[in-house]
């Protein structure tokens, strides 16, 4: 009996239970283990011990390691939990660093220079919201300049411009100032007139009767070609109908040609009442542009000479179109109405119905719809307010397709509205991925998936033209919803809409859902909430051992940034803590703080050593 008492003392001694920090902490294991009964004799006793001895001898080890690490957190009321929070902020400084270096290639290619240079180019005056601003519209024949005559105007590369007619479709807004005066620009496309023919007409807009027309009926196509000038004259009549002055621009060089001389005469005719300026585009040369713009006062305007590229003459134009606008009076500046405001691209491949679904929410023809692939091809940005008040600037997107198959069709035009596209998305608060019901998800889905989650936007998966799925039950929702889950593993996180644009069904569940995801994105836990999750978590679930023995703690956590929630872990080493269990400790957050809709990230630091 004495040799047991030595021995259970050489077991105390090893294992001090009364040093221990907490009792949660202790393995459910050794906490209910039960102590050998001393009510046996002494042969099965000392065998009994000696087993024991080897078992405790291994919880002995786990025990004093968790009592190093009760010490720690006995000590974590002196961290100076102030130089964390800057070490977080710094660590976040760093990550956006790095990931900004990550996408400098893909930055240059998109103009993300032009959009900084836009991004700058702000006013000094109150900020006045869109819809209280006058407008002032662009009209002209196709290929005259007007989207670089706007680009001039507004800032930046807003439009895209090519030497190629008919490039601009829909109507394209941007703010602009001059002195004291704040306005909005409008891009039109190229007015064409009655005398054209259809050949004449699919020419000069550049349209393709074969690229992404593949399984539409040839009358359908045909038709759709033969609407095309229509909805675009539509779009220049719609936004002339709102605007206050109208810059009526002609081409210099080419001198006045009979679709100049018919859409002059379509604007004294109609626009009499509104202020109506003759621009003179592509006189680079101050001396031989007054001798180009005398060509054109046979179109009973007074021509000004002016060139886009340069800017000559622009300062002149300026001071005509504010001379013809009224000043906005009595409106106060409305930063908070600004700030509230949530942006939401709609991105896709081409011909999934972004462009149906954008006129289903604002309840307009607010963009071209057709089938014809290539449509939409500036980033169109549209004001819209949702049912509860919330305002939404909803941007449609050209399609996006694979970068060899732009590449391989040779189109300048299409290279340049898939990059409008992924700038669109670097500008957003919220992305609706919109897919088709009936299309595979494809390799294109998954990269701009992928896009998505690395410039850490909010995210909505649509699949539309839900209608056309046959047969639907019940589970047919949830048996598609995990195939998108399967093969966009990318957003597991993203909320899943269904709808069908034309029909107008449960497309306004697209907003409602984007609303509540912007809101996760930008909730912020607090510290103590926060750390309660993780300690949970990490008694759940202990980081692994390394074969050396080491285990990884966490001494702190911190949220250190929103819009995407951005977590610093303060551990003692950050190369335990293995991918998995990065992975488990995300799925943790998710399940007991929520973050739907919205990507987070995980930053982890090692803790420093003190010197001394």
């Amino acid at each position: 009996m004495s040799e047991l008492c030595s021995t259970l003392s050489l077991f105390t001694a090893r294992t001090p239970f009364c040093s221990l920090p907490t009792r949660s902490l202790i393995p459910t294991s050794v906490r209910h283990r039960r102590r050998p009964s001393l009510n046996f004799t002494r042969r099965r006793c000392l065998s009994t011990a000696a087993r024991s001895y080897r078992e405790f001898e291994t919880d002995a080890d786990e025990l004093l390691e968790m009592e190093g690490s009760g010490v720690e957190e006995e000590e974590e009321d002196s961290l100076d939990i102030d130089a964390f929070e800057r070490e977080a902020d710094q660590a976040v400084r760093e990550f956006s660093q790095s990931l900004s270096r990550q996408l400098r290639m893909e930055d240059e290619r998109l103009g993300a220079k032009e959009a900084r240079e836009q991004k700058g180019t702000k006013s000094t005056i109150g900020r006045v919201p869109d819809r209280l601003l006058p407008k002032v519209v662009i009209v002209g024949r196709p290929n005259v300049g007007k989207s670089a005559l706007f680009n001039r105007l507004v800032g930046g590369k807003r439009a895209i411009v090519v030497d190629e007619p008919g490039v601009t479709r829909d109507r394209l807004y941007g703010r602009s100032f001059w002195g004291e005066n704040e306005f909005i620009v409008v891009d039109t496309g190229g007015v064409l007139t009655i005398s054209k023919s259809r050949d004449e007409v699919i020419d000069e807009l550049d349209i393709s009767t074969t690229i992404g027309m593949e399984g539409i009926p040839l009358v359908i196509r045909d038709a759709a070609v033969a609407r095309m000038p229509s909805m675009i004259e539509r779009q220049a009549t719609f936004a002339v109908e709102e605007s206050s002055v109208i810059i009526f621009l002609v081409d210099g060089q080419a001198g006045p040609t009979a679709a100049d001389e018919e859409i002059g005469d379509w604007l004294r005719k109609n626009y009499s009442h509104k202020c109506v300026i003759l621009a003179v585009n592509k006189c680079e040369s101050p001396r031989k542009g007054i001798m180009q713009a005398s060509e054109f006062w046979s179109l009973g305007f007074c021509p000004l000479p002016i060139s886009a590229i340069s800017g000559t003459g622009t300062g002149e134009l300026l001071d005509l179109v504010c001379s013809g606008l009224e000043k906005v009076e009595g409106t106060e500046v409305l930063e908070d109405e600004e700030k509230c405001t949530i942006s939401v691209a709609i991105v896709g491949r081409p011909n999934v119905g972004k462009s149906s679904i954008l006129n289903a929410l604002v309840g307009e023809d607010r963009t071209i719809v057709s089938p014809i692939s290539g449509t939409t091809r500036d980033a169109i940005d549209t004001e819209f307010t949702g049912s509860d008040g919330q305002k939404f600037c909803l941007i449609d997107t050209a399609g996006i397709r694979k970068k060899g198959a732009v590449a391989s069709s040779g189109s300048i035009t299409e290279a340049l509205s898939v990059n409008q596209a992924f700038r669109a998305i670097r500008r957003t608060d919220v992305v609706a991925l919109v897919i088709e019901a009936m299309a595979c998800i494809t390799e294109q889905d998954w990269k701009i998936a992928e896009r998505i989650e690395k410039e850490g936007k909010g995210c909505v998966i649509v699949v539309n033209k839900w209608d056309t799925i046959p047969n639907k039950n019940q589970s047919t929702a949830t048996y598609y919803e995990q195939d998108v889950r399967e093969k966009l593993r990318l957003l597991g996180w993203a909320p899943i809409v269904y709808s069908t644009a034309i029909g107008e069904h449960s497309v306004d569940k697209i907003i409602s859902t984007a609303n509540i995801v912007e809101k996760e994105r930008s909730r912020r836990l607090t510290t103590s909430i926060l750390n309660q999750v993780i300690w949970e978590a990490v008694a759940l679930k202990s980081p692994p051992r390394t074969r050396g023995g080491k285990r990884g703690r966490v001494y702190y956590c911190t949220q250190a940034a929103i819009r995407p929630p951005t977590f610093v872990f303060f551990v003692n080493d950050a190369k335990l803590f293995p991918e998995t269990y990065r992975r488990y400790m995300e799925k943790q957050l998710r399940s007991n703080a929520g973050f739907s809709g919205t990507p987070i990230r995980l930053l982890w630091r090692s803790r420093r050593k003190t010197k001394g």
